[in-house]
């Protein structure tokens, strides 16, 4: 009896130990698990950081940057600027006419302005590489409204005078609006060609902007969305590999008219001298920014621009191709019907190097300086 009790005794108390035992054994599963799962979050979160932040510029002339080989000048806020000067001397010039490049372009890009009309209208260039391009420092503030204060700087350091001309192409189009915002009392006339368009502008009618929008292809329906909704996200996207990003930049020829075609393939037989510095600084703040920049939210829509010269003492044009396939006609000759007192000119079979064309980019000139 007492033998039997005892057992039962020592049954029960190992059955309680071993309880107490799984209960501790389950208590400290949890606390095993939370640092686990904790580094790991910690680790993702870290990866995903890793990926959306770009990486440093290689500023011209720092230890780890590229060479300075151009002609520069220094801003108010410590920036340099790069420049080209071409055309008659400045000091012999009628026309003094500031040239703003597109996306993926330079300083370095050759108008096929005949020789001729150079002379006989007197007509000086200044061509620059716009912030982060070529061997032009980077803006991190850079934005719409900086871009027209670069020009205005730019002009005054090199005393061209209290007005001059502009010509912005494509991408560059985006800092003639600045300048027609910005500094308007600057300008002598102004020639936006094959001009970019912002397709989130309040001023657009929904079907419009939406129309153009869908007829882009869909890897830029998606970029131009990051850079407008999501811009922070914007060098993760043009960096990942799963799925297609700018098509400009992944080469696409589709993008092309056949009358840009044949312009690329003589610039293949003779590409441009500098072309090779346009990223060298690094694609963050050459191209992606641009774009960031110029689809981000403006302080100002088009139909808040007023006509720079009420007594026609100047100019404004568009050129635009009407077999772009990169730009819409549709809107820009929207908005020329709008505004006015635009100038536009749309060129039956033309693509989106329109002024690349000789007789096209006399054509620009000629209504520029004598529209």
């Amino acid at each position: 009896m007492t033998s039997g009790h005892i057992k039962k005794k020592i049954s029960a108390a190992s059955a309680s130990a071993h309880t107490r035992t799984n209960r501790a054994k389950s208590s400290s599963f949890p606390a095993m698990i939370a640092p686990i799962v904790v580094a790991l979050t910690v680790g993702l979160l870290g990866w995903a950081y890793q990926t959306t932040k770009p990486p440093p510029p290689k500023i011209c002339g720092s230890p780890d940057g590229p060479p300075v080989t151009s002609p520069r000048v220094k801003f108010s806020d410590g920036r340099h600027l790069a420049y080209r000067e071409a055309g008659v001397p400045k000091e012999e010039a009628k026309h003094k006419i500031v040239v703003i490049h597109g996306f993926d372009s330079s300083k370095d890009l050759n108008l096929p302005a005949p020789q001729e009309l150079i002379e006989d209208l007197k007509i000086y260039f200044l061509f620059f590489d716009r912030a982060g391009y070529g061997d032009s420092d980077p803006n991190p503030s850079r934005s719409v409204k900086s871009e027209a204060y670069d020009v205005q700087e730019l002009a005054d350091k090199l005393q061209i005078g209290s007005k001059f001309y502009v010509i912005g192409i494509s991408l560059g189009a985006y800092p003639i609006y600045s300048c027609l915002k910005y500094i308007p009392h600057r300008l002598a006339g102004a020639s936006l060609v094959v001009p970019f368009v912002h397709y989130w502008w309040p001023c657009l009618p929904a079907n419009l902007s939406s129309e153009a929008f869908n007829r882009l292809l869909a890897q830029d329906q998606w970029s131009f969305r990051v850079a407008h909704y999501t811009p922070w996200l914007f060098y993760w996207w043009m960096t990942q590999k799963w799925f297609s990003s700018l098509s400009i930049m992944a080469g696409n020829m589709a993008i092309f008219s056949q009358s840009d075609l044949k312009i690329l393939e003589k610039w293949s037989e003779a590409p441009n001298v500098g072309q090779e510095k346009i990223r060298q600084q690094g694609v963050y703040e050459s191209l992606h920014r641009d774009i960031m920049v110029s689809y981000g939210k403006w302080e100002f829509d088009p139909m808040d621009l007023v006509n720079p010269f009420p007594d026609n003492e100047g100019s404004v044009h568009v050129w635009q191709g009407y077999e772009d396939r990169i730009i819409p006609y549709q809107i820009n000759r929207y908005l020329s019907e709008k505004l006015s007192w635009i100038h536009y000119h749309e060129v039956p079979d033309a693509g989106h190097l329109l002024i690349f064309d000789s007789k096209n980019c006399e054509a620009v000139l000629r209504e520029l300086l004598h529209g």
